[in-house]
This record gives C-alpha cells, structure tokens and sequence, in this order.
C-alpha cells in the first residue's frame, strides 16, 4: 500500500501555506491521516497548528473517494494543548481572544465534518486545547499508556472551552475532577467514564484503528454523513422533538439512492454497491 504526501489545495495556495515541519499528511484508500509532528512543543495548538490542522480537515472534504479522518501526533504527547506564549499578557486581550476563536473553528470543523473524524492518541493529550481536541473528534482511540488531564489551573487559566468538550462526554463527578484538580486519568479510566472509544497496547494501535476504519469504508458515505449530521443536532434537543425530527431523518435517510440500495441489497440477500452520493 502506496502513501502519498499530500501539499495544499492550490486553488487556496496564496491564502494558506501549510508548514511540513508541523503536520505530515498522507492519503491512502480513502483514509487521510494528518500527523502533528512538532515534537519539540509538544505538538502544542498554536493558532498556526490549529490553521494546518483545519486547512487539512475541511480540505476536499467532499471528495466521495475520502471515507475517514485520522488525527494521530508523533513524540510522546498528542497535545499539550495551547502555545502559552500566545497568551501571555503582552499579546493582549485581541490576540487572546484570536486564539480561542480558532480553537472553537477548528473543533466545529471536525463535527461539521461530513467524514467520520478519529484521534489516535499514543501518550499524554493534555491542556487547554489538546484534550478539548481528543474529546470533539468522533472516534477516539487510544494505547495502554496514554493520560489525560486538564492542568489549566495550575498555570492560572481554568480549562473552560476543554470543560465543554469533556462535560458532554463524561459525567459531572469526573469531568469537575479533572477540571478541578488538573490531576490526569488513565486510558483505563478514560474508557470507563467515555472520554475514548476503545484501549488497545500501542502495539496493536494501528490494526484497531485500521479495523474501525474498514468497518466505516463498508458503509455508504452518503448515508454515514447524513447520519453523523443528524446525530449532533439531535444532542441539542429534548427528548420530544429529537424523536419527531429523528422520524423525519429516517424519512430522509431511504430517500437516498443508497438508502433504497441498502434496503434492496437485504431483500435480495446479496452486498449492497454504494453509489456514495
């Protein structure tokens, strides 16, 4: 299996340049893993980060041959969250303010996202940004040794925008402990709150990943997206008007062609071909 490094979308080449020494890309059979490799800063969420990172999420995001998006990091620690030094008192309360705008673009990115998103962490997610960025993907998977904390108080400044993420994650006890304490939880106990979907040694990190990536690429992608939109929209209903509106999308859903493909498929007791529109 062949991997491509992937440059830039050049029709948006004089708007964005992507920065090779922060994130490695590659593409292969409709998987595209966007590594960050800025070891040296701990693979830190600079606004400059969170721009290769965004660039690469909503990149040709349409295209039907794309299936899955991976976020993984090289080095021991997916992310250590926001670059502190972007913070600091000298930039000003704009910049600041810059900063945390980004973030919540990039994370509204990867829900609005129309391809199931998945963080492959191997080590320590952390911080204001890094865990807010674990917690907000779709799919998490994580290695035996990986942490999670949320240290922000220690260095003056509560992890709110991270307190969002994992509130709606992992029930109240654990995530005011986290968020309290800065102390740092376990991938076994990450798993049993449901701040991940699965724990494997990091040995066998990449066949859990490749099997849930091929468990996604069996389905239509019309169908996943259309689901994936509906399923956070529904978040924010009451309990009511979610199952009203969810009766309407089942609707929708065998409106499709690979809805009426899928439902064909089964009567004649045979794999259904998926269009992908």
């Amino acid at each position: 299996m062949i991997k491509r490094l992937l440059v830039p979308n050049f029709r948006h080449f004089h708007q964005f340049r992507m920065n090779h020494n922060l994130v490695s890309v590659t593409e292969s059979d409709g998987i595209r893993n966007i590594t960050m490799i800025d070891t040296k800063k701990r693979n830190c969420l600079s606004l400059e980060m969170m721009e290769n990172l965004l660039h690469e999420i909503k990149r040709n995001e349409d295209d039907k041959e794309l299936r899955v998006i991976v976020l993984s990091s090289s080095g021991p620690v997916f992310s250590s969250g926001h670059n502190l030094k972007e913070l600091s008192s000298d930039k000003g309360a704009e910049n600041q303010k810059k900063v945390f705008d980004k973030c919540h673009e990039l994370i509204k990115s990867i829900i609005a996202s129309p391809l199931p998103v998945i963080s492959k962490i191997d080590g320590l997610a952390a911080g204001t940004a890094g865990l807010q960025l674990a917690a907000s993907c779709d799919i998490a998977i994580c290695s035996e040794k990986s942490t999670f904390s949320t240290p922000g108080a220690s260095f003056g400044i509560f992890c709110s925008t991270p307190g969002i993420a994992i509130s709606r994650t992992i029930p109240r006890m654990k995530s005011s402990y986290m968020l309290l304490t800065g102390l740092p939880i376990s991938s076994e106990e990450a798993l049993r709150v449901g701040l991940v979907s699965s724990v494997v040694p990091s040995e066998k990190l990449d066949q859990e990943l490749n099997e849930i990536c091929d468990a996604i690429k069996s389905k239509s992608r019309a169908v996943v997206s259309f689901g994936k939109k509906f399923y956070y929209q529904q978040l924010g209903m009451d309990l009511n008007s979610s199952y009203i509106a969810g009766s309407q999308a089942m609707v929708d859903n065998l409106q499709l062609k690979d809805g009426q493909e899928g439902i064909k498929s089964f009567i004649e007791k045979r794999k259904p071909v998926w269009s992908n529109e």
